[in-house]
């Protein structure tokens, strides 16, 4: 690689990373070519990018910001996967290559400032997404006014439920 060629890709590395979510470092060696790529079009599909990057790119890319702990992970043969969007996305569609294919090994990753190891990858991809928590938390506000008006129809319910007892006693006698 040229020296023009590793200054537009740090150029992309910096770029890439400048709003990442989260990224997952795995290495990749032995995996066949048809696998990769298999690979690569389902961290595509859910919009995660999937590059095996020079080491020594990404240190230098790195190097100064709050990601530059990630760089201890960075040897050997290197796939990088990092979204922009949806930070558990990577670790999820990641956990699931490396169960299917064992050569596919999960090195550890970065998120919100920290350095994760193959745990806590696996504690990320079990957060709750974006729609989970919006989720959760209607149901929440939405759980005082549907008790409210519960209580509030109880009384007139229970009473009609009074009633009817009585009359079904009447009429049995």
């Amino acid at each position: 690689m040229d020296r023009a060629a590793k200054e537009q890709t740090l150029g992309e590395i910096k770029e890439a990373f400048k709003n990442v979510a989260s990224v997952v470092i795995a290495d990749y060696r032995g995996i066949r070519v048809p696998v990769v790529t298999k690979m690569r079009d389902d961290f595509r599909k859910a919009g995660c990018q999937y590059r095996v990057l020079k080491n020594s790119l990404v240190k230098i890319a790195v190097k100064g910001s709050k990601m530059e702990p990630m760089t201890t992970l960075m040897v050997g043969t290197t796939a990088v996967i990092w979204s922009n969007e949806v930070p558990q996305t990577p670790a999820k569609i990641a956990l699931e290559w490396a169960k299917t294919e064992p050569k596919f090994v999960i090195k550890g990753g970065y998120y919100e400032g920290q350095l994760l190891d193959v745990a806590g990858v696996g504690a990320l991809a079990a957060m709750p997404g974006k729609n989970e928590i919006r989720a959760s938390m209607l149901m929440t506000f939405l759980a005082a006014p549907q008790s409210f008006v519960a209580q509030l129809v109880a009384g007139p319910q229970n009473f009609a439920y009074l009633l009817d007892a009585r009359k079904r006693q009447l009429e049995a006698k």
